[in-house]
């Protein structure tokens, strides 16, 4: 019988994570003790003062943390834990104002924490955001690393500030609107887990570390590792000039995240048709392969970002600005599909028809 990967086989199990999800419910018993609080697609603001609200988001890196301790580089794992959190703040159309980071480790030593600090504030500048706090934490117990003592894991929060009139709601999109992709650098921080298990012989998978398999120009493990892209200033720019409708952070759960929209603008579903994914996402598929069994296509677009690392939706007769004003701060985004008015996700890749939902 063929070897059938996906994401739940990798450690990662979406229905036992919606499952969980259903906890989340306990949270509204606190809203009590803010008025005005703002439910959006993903996630909520609360009210500053009059006007004004603030995003408060918390992120991880997830096994991304893996790639670096076998790779013992440790100077760009931070920028994808700002990058995680940065990220999700402006979905709301928030500015990030500040950002705060937890450091756990086996061991605390300074090169490490130096290293790891270095990525954090390189993803602080590109983000434009200061850290203003951060804690570390020796929980050797706890943590077992790839090798004794390089054991970690990185939490970074941000918090940011947008005013009612330009949050992003995610309501009134329509059939007709356009969905524009912003380019990722890769694989970003998320399907970590299937790719550490179809790649690399350390857990299973094909190749050593610093293999150069054909249809890469670098070793493959630092193509995995190479750092999220930050959107901070081409979301804040865009959104300057053009109406936001929806923005999507592509990250777990892949194209599965725009289904949420619908619960915000009713009877709409959407088209993709638009893909060119960078030569690691074929070779993560064709190496499921060359191990004897499969990875789909529908498991592809449902657990990774396949060339674009953030979205936004915007009206027909705003698509050209957006792209042109995208294009002034150096972002080659595209017109990646349309909303429709019929539910569901599909996707057109390859000459094929994928469902989705």
């Amino acid at each position: 019988m063929t070897r059938k990967f996906t994401y739940a086989n990798a450690g990662v199990d979406r229905n036992l994570r919606k499952e969980c999800k259903k906890a989340l419910d306990f949270l509204k018993g606190t809203y009590d003790f803010c008025d005005g609080i703002v439910h959006l697609p993903y996630g909520n603001v609360f009210p500053l003062h009059e006007g004004i609200y603030l995003d408060l988001v918390i992120e991880e890196v997830g096994t991304k943390v893996l790639i670096a301790q076998l790779a013992e580089k440790y100077d760009t794992i931070g920028v994808d834990g700002v990058a995680m959190a940065v990220n999700d703040v402006i979905r709301s159309g928030a500015k990030p104002l500040a950002i705060a980071d937890n450091i756990h480790l086996q061991v605390s030593t300074p090169f490490l924490v130096g290293e790891l600090i270095k990525g954090i504030c390189r993803g602080a500048h590109e983000a434009e955001c200061p850290v203003v706090g951060g804690e570390i934490g020796d929980v050797a117990e706890i943590l077992k690393g790839v090798k004794e003592g390089k054991g970690f894991d990185i939490v970074v929060a941000a918090i940011g500030k947008v005013s009612k009139e330009k949050l992003i709601s995610g309501e009134n999109v329509k059939a007709g609107d356009i969905v524009v992709g912003l380019p990722s650098s890769g694989v970003h921080s998320n399907g970590i887990s299937l790719v550490r298990k179809i790649l690399f012989k350390q857990w299973g998978g094909k190749y050593e570390p610093y293999d150069v398999p054909d249809g890469l120009n670098r070793e493959v493990i630092y193509e995995v590792l190479e750092p999220t892209k930050i959107y901070v200033k081409s979301l804040l720019r865009v959104s300057e000039d053009v109406q936001v409708k929806a923005a999507v952070h592509i990250t777990g759960d892949a194209y599965l995240k725009f289904d949420v929209l619908s619960s915000f603008s009713k009877g709409i579903g959407f088209q993709f048709d638009n893909f060119h994914p960078q030569p690691i996402f074929e070779l993560i598929q064709k190496t499921a392969a060359d191990l004897g069994g499969v990875l789909t296509d529908e498991e592809m677009f449902k657990t990774f970002n396949m060339g674009w690392g953030f979205a936004i939706i915007v009206d027909k007769a705003d698509v050209d600005k957006a792209l042109d004003v995208l294009e002034k701060v150096g972002v080659e985004a595209e017109r990646i599909g349309r909303v429709t008015d019929s539910k569901g996700i599909r996707i057109f890749y390859k000459n094929r028809k994928i469902i989705l939902k």
